[in-house]
C-alpha cells in the first residue's frame, strides 16, 4: 500500500527514478496504465512510483530498464540507491559499507543478523516490532533486507563471520515453522566456503568469563582495508572509525569468538534445532 507521507520523505534516488520514468513515459505519449501494461504493473502502481508515494521495487526497476531504459542502464544503476532510500535513517550509511565490504565479523545477541534472515523470519520480526508499521512499509523493509543477501554471491567474494548467541536460536519469532525454516537457512549459510558461523552457548559464562556482555557489534573491512565498527541499539547507531577504539572492539570480538562453539559444533547444534540431525 502506498503511503502519502513518502511523498514528503522520499530520498533523492527515489525522486530521480520517478522524474526520469515520468518524463520518458510522457515523451512516448503513454498513460500510466499503458506503461503499467508494458512493465507488468498496475497503473496505480506506476502512479505511486511517479508521485514517490511508493518507491519502485527491484522488479519494477528491472522492467523500467527493459521498457524505458533504452540501453542506458539508468534504472539498473538506480536499484542500489533506491534500496538505500528504503532503509531506516540510522542504517543508510552503514548499508553502503556492508555492500562493498571485503570482510565482515558480526556478533548478534538478540535476533538472527539481518544478512542471515529468511524472508518469513524478517517479515515476522519487522511486522511485530514497535511502533507498529503499515503493511506497505513492512513489505518495503523486508524487500530491502532480502536484497542485502546479494553480498553472499558478490564477486569478489566477501568473507563473513557470524557469532550468534544460542538464545537467538531458541527465541521463537513468527512460530515454529518459521523458526525451522530459519534454522535450515542458517545451516545452508554455514556450509558456504566464505562463511564461518559459530554459536556462543548459553553456558559460556560458567567459567566466570563472558566477553559478550556489552552487546552486538559489526566489524567491517573496506575495499581499502580500513577497519570500522558499527553499533546499533534502540533505533540509534554509531559508526566507529578511531583506530584505538576499533582495536579494542576487534580484540573483544576475538574473545567472543574464542568462547563460542567451533563451526562444526555450531552447525550440529543448528541442525538439531532444525530437526535435521541424522
Amino acid at each position: 500500500m502506498a503511503r502519502a507521507e513518502n511523498k514528503e520523505t522520499a530520498g533523492p534516488a527515489t525522486r530521480l527514478v520517478a522524474n526520469v520514468a515520468r518524463n520518458i513515459r510522457v515523451q512516448k505519449g503513454w498513460t500510466q496504465e499503458q506503461l503499467g501494461n508494458e512493465i507488468g504493473f498496475t497503473g496505480a502502481a506506476v502512479s505511486a512510483m511517479e508521485t514517490c508515494a511508493q518507491p519502485a521495487s527491484d522488479q519494477m526497476l528491472v522492467e523500467l530498464e527493459r521498457v524505458l531504459g533504452g540501453g542506458t542502464g539508468i534504472f539498473e544503476e538506480a536499484r542500489t540507491h533506491v534500496r538505500l532510500d528504503k532503509y531506516p535513517a540510522q542504517f543508510k550509511n552503514y548499508a553502503l559499507l556492508e555492500q562493498k565490504a571485503v570482510g565482515l565479523c558480526l556478533y548478534a545477541t538478540l535476533v538472527v543478523h539481518g544478512l542471515f534472515q529468511t524472508e518469513e523470519y524478517a517479515r515476522a520480526l519487522i511486522g511485530g516490532g514497535y511502533p507498529p508499521l503499515s503493511e506497505g512499509r513492512v513489505e518495503e523493509l523486508v524487500e530491502a533486507r532480502m536484497a542485502r543477501r546479494a553480498l553472499f554471491e558478490r564477486e569478489p567474494v566477501a568473507l563473513i563471520e557470524l557469532v550468534l548467541e544460542e538464545s537467538v536460536l531458541r527465541r521463537t519469532i513468527g512460530g515454529e515453522e518459521v523458526m525451522r525454516g530459519q534454522m535450515r537457512h542458517l545451516a545452508e549459510c554455514a556450509r558456504r566456503r566464505n562463511v564461518t558461523l559459530q554459536v556462543l552457548p548459553l553456558d559460556a559464562g560458567l567459567s566466570g568469563e563472558y566477553a559478550g556482555d556489552r552487546g552486538g557489534m559489526e566489524l567491517v573491512e573496506t575495499p581499502e582495508h580500513d577497519r570500522l565498527v558499527f553499533l546499533e541499539m534502540q533505533g540509534e547507531s554509531l559508526l566507529i572509525k578511531e583506530p584505538g577504539k576499533v582495536s579494542t572492539l576487534t580484540q573483544r570480538y576475538a574473545r567472543i569468538r574464542a568462547q563460542a562453539l567451533d563451526p562444526r559444533e555450531s552447525l550440529g547444534l543448528i541442525e538439531r534445532l532444525a530437526g535435521e540431525q541424522r
